[in-house]
């Protein structure tokens, strides 16, 4: 509820602060005393219109605080803390409003957008007066309003998870058809080139290889006269094995006069002669091995020069050829279990959509029954509030499935029609002024406890109504306190005298600060209720009369 109020320096409120208690609170006073200015006040601290028109003429700035003692598990605490912010203890909500028309809003003294000091400020009050626009009047909210009376909250928040699946489900889907579709586009490509490198069949390392291999056949012709050479210097005339044959003949000669001092020397040479046989087949060997075959050669130039083209075509390096053939062979693979996939997507999204639209058509149904029951209750509310000739009905909308969303099937909208015969409307464009503040409180009482702020203002509810019908605004607003802080704004003495608290609203001259008119709020105690009520009942003059009447008044109220 709302404990306090504080304001400073707004219109003619230069310091007030004001204690607040559950219940019903009655707001009286003259007419242009400024009861309209505090609930101005209260409507800046949550978030309402910022006008620089509001602060006082003798200063540069005004502030409202407003603060609320409201459960830990209340929304509005869990609007501050998916925003980050501190939201233990009360809830101190802060407007304040310079002259110049800039604004600042604060939380607990964390300074906040406006916007999020208004949807805090939304969970905390309503406030309905004849041109309010918010809370019930607001078709946008009735959906909730009517989930929240019928308790279908728990079927709304399975079919918005529901929703939330299949929107998920769809997305996949989408997302998977998109790259089939791309892949398929390049299916073709992708055959080609898989084809192409198929039947080039390039291997690793096979560039450096080839590459040798040309410029060795490229050089054979010179490198194969060079190993003729050194064959003739090897085995040919005058050659290297005819010079060592003869000095190992000449040796074998001579061993045999010196008596074995030659056998090392003569060893020697036959190793050496041995080596020089092997080296001379090796040669030969080489020759032929290196002997120019220009059809070897282009065959060489040719394969090289393909997988260099191939390489340079897919900008890649020859040796990573085999490599992109595997990777192109596994998006082929790709796309043709990519079907399998989008069959199986397709099975859920139609899965998920089946199962939202099952549990939507049951909401649905839950809501055409909540609101008979709605209808019937408010109804009832509008006899005695000189409604009698009024129609109240919820109008449940069925909307095409190609048009659900995420709160079901349904557009749910109040109507009412104010006349027999004449046609249902919204609210807020049938009702005239007096007629919309009761239509507004027959529904709260109707609602009772369902989706209420824990606070509710009524800025003249009772206007161009008396008697039995103020009486009966009076008994439907002190029902509603029972399950929710009640303010009420009135001029009539049966609403007062239902509340259990009352505040008097007048104006005073203030001498010390130039004869300025300033506004003031008294808390009433039991003599001085009925003192304000007597005057309500008896105009200018209070007479005994008067009291008698406002204590009698008073007391059949207990």
């Amino acid at each position: 509820m709302l404990a306090a109020l504080s304001i400073r320096d707004i219109v003619l409120i230069d310091r007030l602060e004001l204690a607040l208690a559950s219940g019903l609170c009655a707001l009286t006073g003259e007419t242009g005393a400024g009861k309209s200015i505090l609930l101005d006040a209260l409507g800046l601290a949550i978030g309402g219109r910022a006008d620089a028109g509001l602060v006082g003429q003798a200063a540069e700035q005004g502030s409202v605080t407003a603060v609320f003692d409201v459960p830990l598990t209340h929304p509005a605490r869990l609007i501050l803390k998916d925003n980050g912010l501190d939201s233990e203890g009360d809830l101190i909500l802060r407007r304040v409003q310079a002259k110049d028309g800039r604004t600042r809003a604060f939380v607990n003294d964390q300074p906040v957008s406006v916007g999020l000091l208004r949807q805090v400020g939304d969970e905390l009050v309503e406030i309905h007066g004849q041109h309010d626009e918010r809370g019930l009047l607001d078709a946008s909210g009735h959906r909730a309003l009517l989930d929240i009376f019928g308790g279908l909250e728990q079927k709304a928040l399975e079919v918005r998870r529901l929703w939330t699946a299949t929107a998920e489900a769809r997305t996949a889907l989408n997302e998977h058809e998109a790259l089939l579709a791309k892949a398929k586009a390049e299916q073709d490509y992708l055959r080609h080139v898989v084809g192409e490198l198929d039947e080039l069949s390039p291997e690793e390392g096979e560039e450096t290889k080839l590459a040798e291999e040309r410029i060795l056949m490229m050089h054979s012709e010179k490198i194969a006269a060079d190993l003729i050479e050194a064959q003739d210097a090897l085995a040919g005339n005058g050659g290297l094995e005819a010079r060592l044959a003869q000095a190992m003949r000449r040796l074998a000669r001579a061993a045999e006069q010196v008596g074995g001092r030659l056998d090392a020397s003569i060893a020697a040479l036959d190793r050496t002669l041995v080596e020089a046989a092997e080296a001379r087949d090796e040669l030969a060997r080489a020759t032929r091995a290196l002997e120019f075959d220009p059809q070897r050669l282009e065959r060489a130039e040719t394969r090289l020069f393909a997988l260099r083209a191939a390489a340079r075509k897919h900008n890649v390096t020859v040796d990573n050829l085999a490599a992109l053939a595997e990777k192109f062979r596994g998006e082929l693979a790709d796309i043709e279990g990519g079907e399998v996939k989008l069959a199986a997507l397709t099975q859920a999204a139609d899965a998920a959509r089946a199962a939202y639209m099952k549990a939507a058509e049951a909401l649905s149904a839950a809501r055409a029954k909540a609101a008979g029951k709605l209808d019937q209750e408010v109804m009832s509310e509008l006899k005695p509030l000189k409604l009698d000739k009024a129609t109240f009905k919820t109008s449940v909308e069925r909307l095409a499935p190609e048009n659900a969303g995420p709160d079901g099937l349904d557009r749910v909208s109040f109507l009412i029609s104010t006349n027999p015969g004449a046609p249902l409307g919204p609210l807020i464009k049938i009702a005239s002024g007096g007629e919309l503040s009761r239509f507004v409180l027959a529904l709260k009482v109707a609602l009772a406890s369902q989706g209420s702020a824990p606070t509710l203002i009524f800025d003249e509810v009772d206007a161009g109504v008396g008697g039995a019908v103020a009486e009966a605004v009076g008994l439907r607003l002190a029902e509603l306190s029972k399950t929710a802080q009640v303010l009420v704004v009135t001029h009539s003495p049966q609403v007062a005298a239902r509340a259990q608290h009352h505040l008097r609203i007048s104006k005073s001259e203030m001498k010390a600060r130039g004869a300025r008119v300033a506004t003031r709020v008294d808390v009433l105690d039991a003599s001085e209720r009925r003192e304000e009520i007597a005057r309500m009942l008896a105009g200018a003059t209070v007479t005994d009369e008067a009291r008698a009447a406002a204590g009698k008044l008073i007391g059949s109220q207990l």
